[in-house]
């Protein structure tokens, strides 16, 4: 027999550790080749982590709920046969007594701008590789780690957290101790208040139901957003008239071709991509004072996840894929969404966002951006609507096939011109469809 040490595998470039979330397997359970063993999330996806080999299951080497950086040994698997790849636990180094009180007095006289960054600190709290990798490059110290608030499972501090550090205390104009103590205490009177909600009131009958960390995920990145982005709107509605009697004509023939469903949302997101190229100011970054004007268009698809929250998958280079491709990408991502089998590289990198809020009837919707990008587009629901036709007869009234379109964008670098031309041009590439085309 052999034992093969199961590991927490790499998810992606920016993804350092995960958390376990569920054991689907016992010890002593049988577990086959490629079989998932372990539920597992990151602060983007969730996933399964599958055994590279068929044996029993003789040991779990973390509990539910731990935090596990990417290649620690999280299981033991025995197998019939091979090489024994069982976990080798180093001896403790015994440190004698004498010894140890020196070092215990050498610590507490030691600057504290010098204290290394621990994995958990005396307080008890938890670092991720990735901050403590941050708090290394920016020379954050521990103590300033500690007086960090963090946002993330119970109160860790997360990337976010000890960006906005940074970024704070880079910004800071130099001030006199004095000065800097009497903000401080300002700031935290400030913050106490706007913390400060009204009661909610429970009576019998209410249900209480405890927000999913996905929820939890997705509540605080939109309201950051809010906090961040000067928000503005501009909407505009489109004939699509075209589009629909050519998709009509064609999808049978498209799906008997390429195997793959025509729907409305890759016909739209390969306009969307071809606006992008003429306006390429709406597809970038801010960076403090400076802008991130991005080289590829990326596409984030908001889709849906089988629990009613909102994932947004990305389609990479979007502006190279033909239509058919596109509708590839498109269902591609959509299905894997829906059987929660998203990575988490297919959620990264997104420039610009589209979202169909048509798909649950909506008529039209107002976005908040997904940062860092600075603008996202809300496709309306496509109704049958009376419109005046202009004809070189004359004009009269028509059934026509409709939908509004709006575009949500930050006004600190996007303008009301720059927004608005782009979806008057989106929508001319659309009402400019050629109803004769071949796909």
């Amino acid at each position: 027999m052999a034992r093969f040490e199961l590991k927490l595998p790499k998810m992606g470039e920016s993804v350092a550790e995960a958390t376990i979330t569920s054991w689907l397997k016992e010890i002593g359970d049988s577990i086959e080749l490629d079989e998932a063993v372990v539920e597992i999330a990151t602060d983007k996806v969730d996933s399964e982590v599958p055994s590279e080999v068929e044996g029993t299951l003789v040991e779990i080497l973390f509990d539910k709920d731990s935090v596990v950086e990417v290649g620690e040994t999280i299981a033991i698997i025995e197998t019939a046969g091979g090489n024994d790849t069982s976990v080798k636990k180093e001896p403790k180094n015994e440190v004698p007594k004498a010894v140890a009180e020196i070092e215990e007095s050498i610590e507490k006289v030691v600057d504290v701008s010098t204290t290394p960054i621990t994995k958990t600190s005396e307080s008890g709290k938890f670092y991720s590789p990735l901050v403590r990798n941050i708090a290394k490059t920016e020379k954050v110290s521990m103590q300033e780690l500690e007086a960090i608030t963090g946002s993330g499972k119970d109160g860790r501090v997360t990337k976010d957290d000890i960006l906005l550090f940074i970024k704070d205390r880079t910004s800071e104009p130099k001030k006199t101790k004095e000065v800097k103590s009497e903000e401080k205490t300002t700031v935290k009177s400030i913050k106490k208040e706007q913390q400060k909600v009204a009661p909610v009131s429970i009576v019998g009958g209410d249900e209480i139901i405890e927000m999913t960390r996905m929820g939890k995920l997705i509540s605080k990145h939109m309201v950051d957003s809010l906090h961040v982005a000067a928000h503005v709107q501009s909407f505009i509605e489109i004939d699509v008239t075209n589009i629909v009697i050519w998709r009509n004509k064609v999808k049978d023939a498209f799906f008997k071709r390429e195997g793959e469903k025509l729907t409305f949302t890759p016909i739209l997101m390969h306009a969307v991509a071809s606006t992008i190229k003429k306006y390429p100011m709406v597809n970038i970054a801010i960076n403090g004072d400076t802008i991130i004007k991005k080289k590829n268009i990326n596409l984030g698809m908001a889709a849906a996840l089988p629990d009613g929250n909102l994932i947004v998958p990305v389609i990479k280079n979007a502006d190279q894929l033909n239509l058919v491709g596109m509708t590839k990408s498109v269902n591609d991502l959509a299905n894997r969404a829906r059987n929660n089998a998203l990575k988490p590289d297919d959620i990264q990198g997104g420039t610009y966002t589209v979202t169909n809020v048509g798909s649950f009837g909506s008529v039209m919707g107002t976005p908040i951006i997904n940062q860092p990008q600075v603008a996202i587009l809300a496709l309306g629901a496509i109704r049958k609507m009376p419109s005046v036709i202009e004809t070189p007869e004359g004009d009269f009234i028509g059934i026509r096939q409709k939908m509004f379109v709006s575009h949500s964008y930050d006004h600190r670098v996007v303008n009301g011109a720059l927004g608005g031309m782009f979806i008057k041009t989106l929508k001319e590439t659309l009402e400019a469809w050629d109803v004769n085309q071949d796909f």
